[in-house]
This record gives C-alpha cells, structure tokens and sequence, in this order.
C-alpha cells in the first residue's frame, strides 16, 4: 500500500467484498496516521466499474420487490437492500478519493472521505451479519445498479458529485431511516433496528461531510450554494426529490430545505 489514491482503487476494483471492506479500512487508518501518501505515479487506473461477486443479480430498480415487514422473509429483503447501499457507498467514497486526489483541495478532504470509506465498510459488515444471522447471506436477492448509475453520471465533475451521493442519495438515508427503524422494533427485532441506529447516527455526519465540501467548492467558484445545487440536481438526477424529509437531522448535516424544497415538484423527463 504505497499510496492512498492506490489502495482505494484497489479496494474498489476487488470483487471480494471481505477483502474490499479490509482494505477500505486499512487504508483509511494508515491515511489518518499520515503513514502513506496521497497518490503516486505507480497507481493503477480506476475502473469503470467495482468489482463485484457474481451474486447478487442485478436488475432495474422496479424488479426488486417491496416486502412488508411483519415477516422474517420482508425484513431479510429490506436488509438485503441496506446491505447493498452500504456496498456501493464503501466504492462510491473510495472513488470520490480516487478519483479526484489530483484536484486543489486540502488534505482534510481527504480525511472526511475516508472516515466515510470506514464507516461504510463497517455498516456493510454489520448488516451481512445480522443476515446471516437471520439465515441468508449478501447475494440471496437481486438487487439495483442505481446508486453507482448516478457516481458514474457524476466522475467528471465533483461539486455536481457532491451534489448527487451525499446530498441526495446519502440525505434520504436520513429521511427514511428512522421510520424503519421504529418499524423494526414494532415486530421485535431489535437486533436490525440497533443495527440501523448504528448506520442513521453515522450517517448524519455523512451528509455533513458532503455539505461542508460542498459550500466550500461554491465559496471557492463565488456560487451560492443552494442555488448550485438546484441547478446541479436537475441537470445530473433523475426525477423529483421525494418527500417527506427530516428536517431536523438535515439542518444538523448542513442542508437547510433552501437546497432541496423547490426540486420536488420538478420532474425531469
């Protein structure tokens, strides 16, 4: 591990997803004891695409079939699906580090990005747990290629990258979370919904992490940045933002209903 751009595109391209969450992780704690450099002239060139295991099938987002809850079948579904978000968040921070660790931006970028990597590997293995414990593995269900559809729509411009994963897709996390969780609890699995507790509290710094980043990216253009992200949001997403939001945890993140408000009657075609 010579570099950090090196390792996460490493980590990225392994299709052994043991190994991808190891690595994340080592990388992360070697950048933060400053024991590896940002990047270097040997690393390997990104892939278009993370590695992934042959399983789980990948299929359009409305093939994967909503389960209700109230049985084992329905709540291993919903795992599966968090279990496959948390994946493709692991690959998305590690590309956000890669991919851009050429761009003028000071080192703490970098740091935030990678607290995210870890915590992602962590949430990922959290939740391949509680399903096996719950007798199924990562792989048992088909499941979306969305999430990496909007990183790759994004890899040549990372204020409209910010824009998409953590105000977006990582913010709805905050929005739908806690519902689920009180849900998880109502049929006595407390075990996923400690789980999620888990993932919601980590996630808010998350979203925070991406704010941050991005208001300084639109201070550094002198662009106002609610406006940036409106105008980012229509041009890189797909259809409008969908209520109802958590406010409350999105204002604690950074993201004031300013950016998001106006976007959820604008449709795209």
């Amino acid at each position: 591990m010579t570099s950090l751009r090196g390792a996460a595109t490493e980590a990225i391209a392994t299709a052994d997803l043991d190994r991808k969450t190891a690595l994340a992780q080592e990388a992360a704690t070697r950048w933060f004891e400053r024991r590896i450099s940002l990047r270097s002239p040997l690393d390997p060139k990104l892939p278009d695409r993370p590695g992934r295991p042959e399983k789980p099938e990948l299929v359009p987002p409305t093939a994967v079939k909503r389960r209700s809850l109230h049985s084992v079948k329905g709540r291993i579904a919903l795992l599966h699906a968090i279990a496959h978000i948390e994946l493709n968040a692991v690959d998305l921070a590690l590309d956000i580090v890669a991919r851009y660790a050429s761009e003028p931006v000071p080192h703490s970028f970098f740091d935030g990005w990678m607290q995210v990597a870890f915590e992602e590997a962590k949430h990922f293995r959290l939740v391949r747990d509680r399903l096996r414990a719950m007798g199924a593995d990562y792989g048992d269900l088909p499941a979306h290629d969305g999430l990496w559809q909007a990183a790759h729509q994004t890899r040549n411009d990372l204020t409209a990258r910010l824009a998409v994963v953590p105000l977006i897709l990582e913010a709805r996390g905050l929005d739908v979370t806690p519902s689920l969780q009180a849900k998880m609890r109502e049929t006595g699995d407390l075990e996923s919904a400690a789980v999620l507790d888990v993932i919601y509290n980590d996630e808010k710094g998350h979203v925070a992490i991406g704010a941050k980043w991005f208001r300084f990216l639109c201070a550094r253009q002198k662009k106002d940045p609610a406006e940036t992200f409106r105008q980012l949001v229509r041009i890189n997403f797909r259809g409008p933002l969908k209520p109802p939001f958590n406010d409350l945890a999105r204002a604690e993140a950074g993201l004031t209903p300013s950016f998001y408000r106006s976007l959820t009657a604008v449709s795209q075609s």
